[in-house]
C-alpha cells in the first residue's frame, strides 16, 4: 500500500456503512476538517451518473461494483468528476495536486472493490449501528416517500424503490415492509464485511454510532489522527442540532411495524452478531 503512488488523489477515504446508519452526521463533521475536499451531494449522481455504471446497464440487478466494472475508460471518468467537483469546507476549488477527497453515499457499502481499484490509495471508514436503530430508520426512510432511488424499478410492485439497491431485490417482491428492510440490510451488510474482509487492514476503521454521538471530540480527534487530517474547531458543543428527534408520525409507524420487526430479526441475526464483532461490540441487543 505505501509503494502505491498517486498523482492526484492523497489517501481518498469513504465511510461506508448499512443502510441509515448515520454515515451523513459523521461526513458533514469530517468535511470540516481543513485542506479536505468533498463532493457534496454530487456523489450520489457521479458514479451512476456514467452510463457504463448506471443500474440498468447491467439488468438492474443491484447498486454492486466490482473491479471488472473498473475499466480504463471507467477510472479516467470517475477520477475526472471527483477532481473536477471537489470543494473544501469553505467552498475553494483545489490549488494543487495531490487532494485528500472524503466522499460518502450510501451505495459505496456495494462498491468497496470498485473503489479501491480506481483510487489505489482509498482507505475506508466502516460506521457502524445498532442493527435494530438501522432497521427502524430503513423502515421510515421507506415510508417517508422522501428516499425514492428508483421511482420506476422493473419487476418492483411498489411504487418505487428506496435506498441502495440490494443483491437479490428482486426476492423480496411482495413481502411486507419490515421483510424488504431486513432483506435489504443484511445483503448491504454481508456485501461490505465480505468486501473490508478482503482488504489490507491497514486501509479501513471502525467507527461505533454511539460512540460518536456520546462523544464526538473524544471520536473525531481519533479519527483524524489515523487518517493524518488536521482538526481546527471545537466540538465542545457536541453534535447539537444535527440529530433531529424522531416525530410523532415517527413513532406511530414504528409502532405499527414493531411485530413485523421483531418477527424478521431471526432472519438478520448472523449477520448482525458478525458486524458486531469486526465493531468490536460484544453484544448485540
Amino acid at each position: 500500500m505505501s509503494d502505491i503512488q498517486d498523482s492526484e488523489f492523497d489517501r481518498p477515504v469513504f465511510i461506508v456503512s448499512s443502510p441509515r446508519s448515520g454515515a451523513e452526521l459523521l461526513f458533514e463533521t469530517l468535511m470540516r476538517a481543513p485542506r479536505v475536499f468533498t463532493v457534496g451531494s454530487a456523489s450520489h449522481k457521479l458514479v451512476e451518473g456514467i452510463d457504463a455504471l448506471h443500474v440498468r446497464a447491467h439488468g438492474f440487478d443491484s447498486n454492486r461494483l466490482g473491479t471488472a466494472h473498473a475499466t480504463p475508460e471507467v477510472i479516467t471518468q470517475v477520477r475526472q468528476g471527483y477532481r473536477d467537483g471537489a470543494v473544501d469546507r469553505d467552498g475553494a476549488n483545489p490549488r494543487r495536486l495531490p487532494l485528500r477527497l472524503l466522499d460518502k453515499t450510501p451505495k459505496h457499502s456495494l462498491r468497496i472493490p470498485f473503489l479501491a481499484e480506481v483510487f489505489p490509495q482509498a482507505h475506508f471508514i466502516y460506521l457502524y449501528r445498532d442493527p435494530r436503530e438501522a432497521l427502524t430508520n430503513m423502515l421510515l426512510a421507506w415510508e417517508s416517500n422522501r428516499y425514492c432511488t428508483y421511482k420506476t424499478l422493473p419487476g418492483w410492485p411498489r411504487p418505487h424503490w428506496s435506498l441502495l439497491l440490494t443483491p437479490g431485490w428482486r426476492e423480496l417482491a411482495g413481502k411486507p415492509l419490515a421483510d424488504i428492510v431486513a432483506g435489504q440490510w443484511r445483503a448491504a451488510t454481508e456485501v461490505l464485511l465480505d468486501d473490508l474482509a478482503a482488504l489490507d487492514a491497514e486501509r479501513w476503521r471502525v467507527v461505533r454510532y454511539q460512540d460518536f454521538i456520546e462523544n464526538p471530540a473524544g471520536e473525531i480527534a481519533r479519527l483524524c489522527l489515523s487518517l493524518d487530517y488536521a482538526w481546527d474547531r471545537p466540538l465542545d458543543g457536541g453534535l447539537a442540532g444535527l440529530i433531529k428527534p424522531p416525530t410523532v408520525a415517527d413513532a406511530e409507524i414504528v409502532r405499527r411495524h414493531a411485530a413485523d420487526l421483531q418477527r424478521v430479526w431471526p432472519s438478520v441475526q448472523a449477520t448482525a452478531e458478525r458486524a458486531a464483532r469486526v465493531a468490536g461490540v460484544t453484544r448485540v441487543h
